[in-house]
């Protein structure tokens, strides 16, 4: 998986591609520590991502309760299987999906 991270003052962008999973949410995890001081926006770009399993969506969820305090959270361009996934998990209740 590879990760676009694009920081415009307060907002930041990050669009994973590839598969979200166990293996790969570490990585996602990490830069979103190291990556959200002062960031009143978040939003991920779903455009190249492929697949999310369950370790990626403690990874957003965790981010949701981030942003909850300090500003938005928004996801983009979800595919078929991922809206699915929101949908079978009760995600697109909890994010904002555009």
């Amino acid at each position: 998986m590879t990760i676009t991270k694009t920081l415009n003052g307060t907002e930041l962008t990050l669009a994973p591609e590839g598969r979200l999973d166990t293996t790969t949410s570490p990585e996602l995890e990490a830069l979103l520590k190291e990556s959200l001081d002062g960031v009143t926006a978040l939003t991920f770009d779903f455009a190249g991502l492929e697949y999310i399993s369950s370790a990626g969506l403690r990874v957003l969820l965790a981010a949701q309760k981030l942003m909850n305090g300090k500003g938005t959270m928004k996801v983009l361009h979800v595919n078929d299987v991922i809206k699915e996934i929101f949908e079978v998990t009760g995600f697109n209740d909890i994010l904002t999906i555009e």
